[in-house]
Order: C-alpha cells, then sequence, then structure tokens
C-alpha cells in the first residue's frame, strides 16, 4: 500500500467493530477521504481524541481498497471553543455537514478548504452571528451557485429588492414577488456578504436581521443540496 500525507478536518466519524473508528475527512490536497482509524476507542489509543469533529489534524495515512488506514494524526488545530460550547459547536457542525455534500472523493479543493478552516476559526475566536450564512453563501458561490442580490432575477431590475427565492436563484423586485420575504436591512447585508464585504457583515451584533439572512442562507443551501440540513435548528432559533 503507497503512504501519504495530507492536513484535513474531520467531518464525522462513526464506529467500527469493537475499537477502530470510520473517520471522514476533508483534506487539502486530496478532498474527501474515509479511512479508518484503528484502536482508536481503546483507553491507551494514542490519538483517538484527536479524530473528532471539527479537529483539523496532520496526518499520515495508508491507501486501502475500500478506506484507507490512518497511521499518524497530529493536530494543527482544536478549535477548542468551539468544541467547548453547544451553540458554537452546532453551528460548526452545521458548516462540516455542508461540506461533507459538497465535497467529492479523491478530488482537491485547496479553496474550500481555506474557506472551511478560515470559518473554523472565526467561529471559535469571535463567534459572529454571520459566520455561518457566509459560509454558505461563499461555498454556494465557489461551486458556482451563488445567488443573484444585486438585482432582480427576472427582470434585472436593481430594487427595491422584497423576496429571496431559491428557485429562481436570487433576490425579487416587488412585481415578481416570490419566496421569502426580505427585508430592506436584510437585502443590504446579502449585498455585502455577496458582493466582497463579508468583513462588514460579520461585525454585525445579532439581531433580527442577521436571523434573517441565516434563514435565507440555510434555504439557498438546502435548495442547491436538495436535502434538509439536520443542524440548522439551531441557527433559526437565534
Amino acid at each position: 500500500m503507497s503512504q501519504y500525507r495530507d492536513t484535513g478536518v474531520v467531518l464525522r466519524t462513526w464506529k467500527l467493530g469493537e475499537a477502530d473508528r470510520i473517520v471522514v475527512l476533508f483534506t487539502e490536497h486530496h478532498g474527501k477521504v474515509r479511512a479508518v482509524a484503528k484502536g482508536v476507542r481503546r483507553t491507551r489509543s494514542k490519538f483517538g481524541a484527536r479524530l473528532e469533529p471539527p479537529t483539523q489534524v496532520a496526518l499520515q495515512l495508508h491507501e486501502g481498497r475500500n478506506l484507507d488506514i490512518i497511521t499518524q494524526a497530529e493536530t494543527v488545530e482544536n478549535y477548542r471553543s468551539v468544541r467547548e460550547d453547544l451553540d458554537r459547536l452546532a453551528r460548526g457542525v452545521s458548516m462540516l455537514e455542508v461540506v461533507d455534500q459538497l465535497a467529492q472523493e479523491g478530488e482537491p479543493d485547496p479553496q474550500l478548504f481555506r474557506m472551511l478552516t478560515g470559518a473554523l476559526r472565526v467561529l471559535a475566536d469571535d463567534d459572529p452571528p454571520l459566520v455561518v450564512a457566509g459560509f454558505f453563501f461563499k461555498a454556494l458561490t465557489q461551486t458556482g451557485f451563488g445567488p443573484m442580490v444585486d438585482e432582480c432575477v427576472v427582470c434585472g431590475s436593481d430594487g427595491p429588492l422584497v423576496a429571496f427565492d431559491p428557485d429562481r436563484g436570487g433576490m425579487l423586485c416587488g412585481p415578481h414577488r416570490l419566496g421569502l420575504p426580505v427585508s430592506a436591512d436584510a437585502a443590504a447585508v446579502l449585498a455585502q456578504i455577496l458582493g466582497g464585504n463579508l468583513g462588514a457583515a460579520l461585525a454585525l451584533p445579532a439581531s433580527p436581521v442577521t436571523s434573517e439572512v441565516d434563514r435565507i442562507a440555510i434555504a439557498a443551501m438546502e435548495h442547491h443540496l436538495e436535502r434538509r440540513l439536520r443542524s440548522p435548528s439551531v441557527l433559526e432559533g437565534n
């Protein structure tokens, strides 16, 4: 078996047999990887705790026929403040879930990797209300499905834009109103996120407007993935 090294973020895990665990990772240079961590559920395991979401780890793996085998794992970033706070952890897991759906096995996506690790770092350090929404919209843009928010997707009018329709792929003016109603303040924040001024959006305090933007981001991502996300209920409660 050939051996390789990479850096990855643990997306999810599940038990295998009595002592092993299957680990799904999003790696910088190999895309999504499914691997076995042998013996990690034993109390004497050298790296069991390092292979839990959303830890970023430096790995050594052997290629396997169906699953690779993790032979070494060293913590790069454990995002402790995320792991120790249930609300932050739920928000982090929502980003991991999206990456798990977007990433392809064996297909590198270094930009998405940088986006994920950057968003997790912001979540760990500052926990701004719109870090998840910002990540969702930027991930959609990265995959070529970023919504149109600066003009009506039907007629091209620049406003006022009063609704968001995931089916149409963006904002709608009054005469073409359909989908989710959008306040003027939320429309302005969407324009910031998708117009290259994410930093300004991340500086906003929690408010009904940030909750509104979160709901729009969830709707857009779920429409793209064609499935409900397991974790957005926590976001919707903000």
